[in-house]
């Protein structure tokens, strides 16, 4: 009976290290959630919003705490999906799908991104899976190919201790130990313990959760992404002739 039971929980944290991403580890701190509800609807003893400063990133910190309201069971399992705009089914997932479900609300596509980034710089991502190229199925829900693509967008941030550094729409890492690592966002909901501390939602095992987890772990990366850099177009000079 028991060797029935040991030998799943240990291909789910061989999946989950294929990943890159956490399985399961508790810690979880119920109650956020309705926090949030309660802030975003106006409740009277909500305090005031924090804010980012950007309007993209205050957006996508409102996406990552509409992904709380969803069921999601944790499940590392390798999917084919459709490439761009793929996603595993709604129903499952890790926790680089909630970052990738909360940038595609505010319409940015980090499955596209990423491998369009990898395709061009292969070399410059981590080898940790034995590819020889990039795969559109999972490239981009891989927690250290997420970290190489922020830093290589110019979105790296100082990691630091101080928990004002982290603003409303941060991408988070962290180190778990054994091989295991983790991402979630930060988003616009200060803890209860420490109000200038703002909570994360994340997926580490029980589905997306608001929690006050920032310095639970080791953090290796912090990151504030608004999305592609739009180039200006040249201002057409007075007398200039149109093509």
């Amino acid at each position: 009976m028991r060797e029935r039971f040991v030998l799943p929980c240990i291909l789910l944290l061989a999946a989950a290290l294929a990943f890159g991403c956490a399985a399961s580890r508790g810690d979880a701190r119920a109650g956020a959630a309705q926090a949030a509800t309660q802030q975003a609807a106006g409740h009277p003893d909500a305090r005031p919003k924090p804010s980012s400063g950007s309007a993209f990133l205050d957006r996508l910190s409102d996406a990552a705490v509409e992904r709380t309201g969803h069921a999601v069971r944790y499940d590392p399992t390798y999917f084919v999906i459709d490439y761009p705009g793929g996603d595993v089914p709604a129903e499952v997932g890790v926790c680089t799908d909630e970052v990738i479900r909360s940038y595609r609300a505010v319409g940015v596509d980090l499955q596209k991104l990423v491998h369009e980034d990898m395709a061009d710089n292969f070399a410059l991502y981590p080898h940790k899976w034995g590819l020889k190229k990039p795969d559109t199925n999972i490239d981009h829900r891989r927690v250290p190919n997420l970290m190489a693509f922020f830093e290589r967008q110019g979105a790296a941030q100082p990691v630091t201790d101080d928990a004002r550094d982290y603003k409303p729409g941060d991408v988070v890492t962290w180190d778990l130990g054994g091989g295991l690592t983790h991402i979630g966002v930060v988003v616009a909901v200060p803890s209860d313990a420490d109000a200038s501390r703002l909570q994360i939602v994340h997926n580490i095992g029980a589905g997306p959760k608001l929690e006050d987890v920032l310095f639970n772990w080791k953090i290796t990366g912090h990151y504030r992404y608004a999305g592609p850099k739009v180039e200006a177009k040249p201002t057409p000079q007075p007398g200039a002739r149109r093509k």
